[in-house]
C-alpha cells in the first residue's frame, strides 16, 4: 500500500500534487485516447463506410459514458471530503457502496441501449449500408461497458482516496491491450475471423475484462479500499447521487445534444460525419490535457475543502486556470499548422479530409475556454454543489448551442456548426470563470459562520 504521506493532498506544496495527480491522468487519457485514434486508424482501413459508422456512434457511447463520468463524480466528490476530515474507514465503505449503486445503474442502462439500438441510429440519419455496421459494433460493444464502468469509478476513487499513480498505468494497461488485441478480430491476423468493425469492438471488450481483472486485484486485494458491508447503504447512495444525479444530467446534456448535430451533418453526406469522427478523435489528444487537470483538480479541492484550507483550494483553482488558458493556445497552434496531416494518416479521403480540417480549424478555438469551464465543472462537484454544473450544461447546450448551431447550418452548412460550437465554449467557459470564484468566496463564509 502507498505511503500514507502521498494519499494526502492537504499537506506540501499545491503545484507539486497538481502536477502528480495531471501527469499520471494525462498517462491515462493518452493511452484512451491514442487507443481510439489508433482504432480509427485501424477501421479506415476497412472503408469509409466504417469509419461514418464509427462517427455515428458516438452520441450514444458519450451518454453512457457520461453516466458512468456522472457515478463516479458523484462518489469522488463524497468519499475525497471523508478522506479531507479524517474518516477512511467511511470512505472504503462509500467506496463498496459506490461500486454496487454503478453496478445495477450501468446494467439497467446498457440493456435500455441495446433494445433502442436499431431506431436510434435510423433517427440521426445512418443510411441502409452504414446502420448494419452500427449495429453490430455497438451490439459486442456494449458488452464491455460494464468493464470500463468498474474501471473508471475506480479510477475516480482511488484517486480521491489519494493515490495518483496507480489510475494512470491501469488506463494505460488496458489502452494498449485494446490497441494490440482488435487488429488481430478487424483484420482476421494469426487464424482469428476477419470482423471488421466488429472486431473493433470484440477488441475492446476483452481488453476492458482483463483490464477489470487487474482493477478487482488492485482495490480489492493490494490496496483494500473497500468494506464489504452494506450497512449505511441508502445513505451511501443518497450522498453520492446528491452529486451524481445532477452531474449525470449535466454529462448527458452534451450528448444528447450531440445526436442533434450529428443528426445535422448526417444530412451533408457520410463523409462529412466520417470527417467529424475523425476530427473529434484528433481533437481528444490535445485536449486530454485538460480533461486530466479537471479531474485531477477534483480529489485536490475534495479533500482541502474537507479540510478547511481554503487558501490551497483558491492556489490550486487559480493554477489550473492559467494552465488551461495557455494549453488552449499551443493546442490551437498545433492543430492549425498539421491539421491536414494528422487526418491523412487516418484517411486520405479528399471529402474526409476537407471535412475533418473544416472542423479542427474552427472548434479548438475555444479550448482554453473549454478548460476553464472543465475546472469550474469539477470544482463544483468536488464542493459538493452539483447544480452550478448542470445549470451551465444547460446553457451550453440547449439555450446557446443548439440555437446557433441551427442557425449556423441554415446560413452556412455544416461550417456554421463548427463555429456555433466554438462561440458557445468561449461564452459559457468565461461565466463559468466568474460564477466558481463567487461560490467559493460564498462557501467558505458559509464555513466561516459554522465554525
Amino acid at each position: 500500500m502507498a505511503d500514507a504521506r502521498s494519499r494526502d493532498f492537504t499537506e506540501g506544496a499545491v503545484p507539486a500534487h497538481l502536477i502528480k495527480l495531471t501527469g499520471y491522468m494525462v498517462l491515462g487519457l493518452i493511452s484512451v485516447m491514442g487507443a481510439g485514434l489508433i482504432e480509427t486508424i485501424y477501421v479506415g482501413r476497412v472503408g469509409t463506410n466504417e469509419l461514418a459508422a464509427i462517427g455515428f456512434t458516438f452520441p450514444l457511447v458519450y451518454m453512457l459514458h457520461g453516466l458512468t463520468m456522472g457515478l463516479g463524480v458523484g462518489a469522488s466528490s463524497v468519499v475525497a471530503r471523508a478522506m479531507g476530515v479524517g474518516d477512511r474507514e467511511k470512505a472504503r465503505r462509500l467506496n463498496a457502496h459506490a461500486f454496487v449503486l454503478v453496478s445495477l445503474l450501468i446494467f439497467v442502462f446498457a440493456i435500455a441501449s441495446y433494445l433502442s439500438l436499431e431506431p436510434f441510429f435510423i433517427f440521426l440519419g445512418a443510411s441502409e449500408e452504414v446502420l448494419p455496421l452500427i449495429v453490430d459494433y455497438m451490439t459486442i460493444w456494449l458488452l464491455g461497458l460494464p468493464f470500463f464502468t468498474f474501471g473508471f469509478v475506480g479510477s475516480t476513487l482511488m484517486r480521491a482516496m489519494g493515490d495518483a499513480v496507480s489510475p494512470g498505468y491501469l488506463m494505460f494497461i488496458g489502452s494498449a491491450l485494446h490497441v494490440l488485441i482488435a487488429p488481430f478480430f478487424i483484420f482476421g491476423l494469426m487464424g482469428a475471423p476477419e470482423l471488421g468493425l466488429a472486431g473493433a469492438a470484440l477488441g475492446y471488450v476483452l481488453a476492458r475484462f482483463i483490464s477489470f481483472l487487474i482493477y478487482i486485484y488492485i482495490i480489492v486485494f493490494r490496496d483494500k479500499i473497500v468494506i464489504f458491508s452494506m450497512s449505511g447503504f441508502l445513505e451511501s447512495s443518497r450522498d453520492i447521487l446528491h452529486v451524481g444525479l445532477p452531474a449525470i444530467a449535466s454529462n448527458l446534456i452534451a450528448p444528447v445534444s450531440m445526436t442533434v448535430v450529428t443528426k445535422l451533418l448526417a444530412a451533408h453526406g457520410a463523409v462529412v460525419v466520417a470527417g467529424f469522427g475523425v476530427a473529434s478523435r484528433i481533437e481528444a489528444l490535445v485536449v486530454m490535457v485538460i480533461w486530466a487537470l479537471s479531474m485531477s483538480i477534483a480529489p485536490f479541492i475534495g479533500q482541502n475543502w474537507g479540510a478547511g484550507k481554503f487558501d490551497r483550494v483558491k492556489r490550486a483553482l487559480s493554477l489550473s486556470n492559467g494552465f488551461v488558458l495557455v494549453w488552449g493556445i499551443v493546442a490551437y497552434a498545433l492543430l492549425f499548422f498539421f491539421a491536414r496531416f494528422f487526418v491523412a494518416l487516418i484517411n486520405d479521403d479528399a471529402e474526409v479530409v476537407a471535412a475533418a480540417v473544416t472542423y479542427l480549424l474552427i472548434v479548438p478555438l475555444s479550448i482554453g475556454f473549454m478548460g476553464v469551464m472543465s475546472v469550474s465543472t469539477s470544482t463544483f462537484n468536488a464542493l459538493g454543489r452539483p447544480m452550478p454544473p448542470l445549470v451551465l450544461s444547460v446553457l451550453q447546450m440547449i439555450v446557446i448551442y443548439l440555437p446557433l448551431a441551427l442557425l449556423g447550418d441554415s446560413l452556412l452548412g455544416y461550417t456554421g456548426i463548427y463555429i456555433a460550437s466554438a462561440t458557445t465554449v468561449t461564452l459559457v467557459g468565461t461565466l463559468s470563470w466568474f460564477w466558481i470564484r463567487r461560490e467559493i468566496s460564498a462557501g467558505i463564509r458559509r464555513r466561516n459562520a459554522i465554525d
